[in-house]
Formats: structure tokens, sequence, C-alpha cells
């Protein structure tokens, strides 16, 4: 309907136009005749045709002043169209998150995020505690290790004259 309405305007504005075109080349005309009236001293028709020439400006201000309005009018209908549009997207936009609240539960989904954080940190301290315990028998495994070697090498070196911890 709006497409309609927009094209009947602009039908009406190239009619305004036309007409206007028409006014100034009749102002042109009206112009010429003036100076051929003024050439042979008639006051009387110069004045006519000077009035009618001011008329016709009035006329020609008047179309312009029309087809403002006109194009105005069209911008009212597109911004109208525009709105409606947007309303129309709002609506369905609500109704989609409508939707989508309806499949969301927050409060579900809230207890159940609080529920694998306590989870995690639980899992986050019992991993610290493996890793301080794994941290110390390394230490000790490693000291037991190193003695060992110690002992075999000072075996070896001394052909078995040193012996576990260093007996002579």
């Amino acid at each position: 309907q709006v497409k309609k309405w927009r094209q009947d305007i602009r039908a009406e504005q190239r009619l305004i136009d036309r007409q206007i075109r028409s006014i100034e080349t009749e102002e042109v005309k009206a112009k010429r005749m003036i100076k051929q009236a003024a050439k042979r001293n008639d006051k009387t028709n110069c004045r006519l045709l000077a009035k009618e020439l001011v008329r016709s400006q009035r006329q020609k201000n008047r179309l312009h002043t029309s087809k403002a309005q006109l194009n105005s009018i069209i911008m009212q209908l597109e911004h109208q169209l525009a709105t409606i549009k947007v309303a129309g997207t709002i609506q369905r936009s609500s109704e989609v998150m409508n939707a989508v609240n309806r499949l969301v539960r927050l409060p579900e989904i809230s207890q159940t995020m609080q529920h694998m954080s306590m989870e995690m940190m639980k899992a986050g301290i019992m991993d610290e505690m493996i890793e301080d315990t794994m941290d110390m028998m390394d230490d000790e495994d490693l000291e037991e290790a190193a003695d060992e070697e110690v002992d075999k090498i000072l075996f070896r070196i001394t052909d078995g004259t040193v012996q576990n911890g260093g007996n002579i």
C-alpha cells in the first residue's frame, strides 16, 4: 500500500515539475514582451506584463511549496513504514527471548554451576595435597637412591674396603 502511495505522490511531483517549467518558459516570454513594450514606450502593457510576471513567480513559489510538502509526506510514510518494521522485529525478538527463557531455567543452571565450582575446588585442593605428598616422597626416594649409588661407587672404587655408609 505504501509503495503505491509513494508512486502516486511521485507522479504528482513530476506534474508539479512540469507546471513549474511551463511557468518558467512563460516568464521568459513575458520578460521578452516587457522589453518589446518598453522599446515601443507602451507603459500600460509593461505594467500589465510585469504584474503577470509577479503572479507567475508567486504561483511558481506555491508549486515549489506543494512539491516540498509532497516530499515531506513521502518521508513520513517511509518513516512510519520503518517504524512498523522495527516494531515487528522487536516483537519477534521478544518472542524468541521468551522461548529461550522457557528453555533455559536460570536457577537450575546457577545451582549446577555452584555444585561444579565446589567439586572443582575440592578437586583442586586434593590435587595440591597429592602433589605435596608426592614431592615429599620424591625427596626421600631421591636421597635413598643417591645414598645407594654413592655406596656402590665407593665400593667399586675402593675394591670393597668402604661399604655401607662409610665403614672401612
